[in-house]
């Protein structure tokens, strides 16, 4: 079965846009999370970025306590943030390269350049009982440095794919990447997940990838969820996701 991991940073992003610097607001992003949880996600996201741009410290402590199914905490590998996760022990964390002028994460992280500092992390949270993903391009070095490192997971950075979709020729050029990463991956003993800019409309090209787990989507649902409620948003993503031959 394929799982759903929903990312809940835009609800904080909208919080922010009101009360920034405030001890409370609205949309809660905890709340956001409960009610994915309820509606059938498998799992959630949350990216504590360096500049707290929408996800902030006092929401991942709340949601480490609350989440019941399986929270994936997004990071850079920055030793500031690197100590909390050790001390908050989420489920599971997500490296992403982050850059301050991005409105979201752009491109995959580079492992092969950044190889030593991260098996450093990574041994670190394997000693802490955290599993460990690499958000990566489909690109088969990058795959097989994260293999040396023994993280357990690597997450497709999707980004290409859904940018060409609307293109045959790039649509399917991107799909052949990603189906020859999933395979090097899983050959290779990692899980393999996927996720950047999947939504209600692309998402079911998807199916021709093998050996996927999980998909993490955050602003596809947080958008639709807008006009048709988040719990609704969540049960029809979900539905898009049944059948995936694996």
């Amino acid at each position: 079965m394929l799982k759903l991991g929903v990312n809940i940073d835009h609800v904080a992003t909208l919080r922010e846009a009101r009360y920034r610097g405030q001890p409370w607001g609205e949309p809660d992003p905890v709340l956001a999370a409960q009610i994915s949880e309820a509606a059938g996600a498998h799992g959630i996201t949350a990216h504590l970025r360096e500049d707290r741009r929408h996800i902030l410290d006092r929401d991942i402590w709340r949601l480490r306590e609350v989440v019941k199914t399986r929270f994936n905490l997004e990071m850079a590998n920055v030793p500031e943030i690197v100590a909390i996760a050790l001390k908050l022990k989420p489920d599971i964390i997500c490296l992403v390269p982050e850059h301050r002028l991005e409105v979201t994460t752009e491109g995959g992280l580079d492992v092969v350049a950044n190889e030593t500092a991260l098996a450093r992390t990574c041994a670190q949270m394997r000693t802490a009982g955290i599993e460990v993903s690499l958000f990566i391009d489909p690109d088969e070095r990058q795959i097989a440095a994260s293999a040396r490192l023994g993280c357990e997971f690597i997450e497709l950075h999707t980004g290409s794919f859904a940018h060409e979709f609307n293109d045959a020729a790039g649509r399917e050029r991107e799909l052949d990447r990603l189906t020859a990463a999933a395979r090097q991956a899983h050959s290779l003993g990692l899980g393999v997940n996927a996720g950047h800019g999947l939504n209600y409309h692309n998402l079911a090209a998807l199916h021709r990838v093998p050996h996927l787990v999980e998909l993490n989507i955050g602003h596809s649902i947080i958008s639709h969820a807008v006009t048709v409620g988040l719990s609704t948003a969540v049960t029809e993503m979900l539905r898009l996701m049944e059948n995936y031959p694996g």
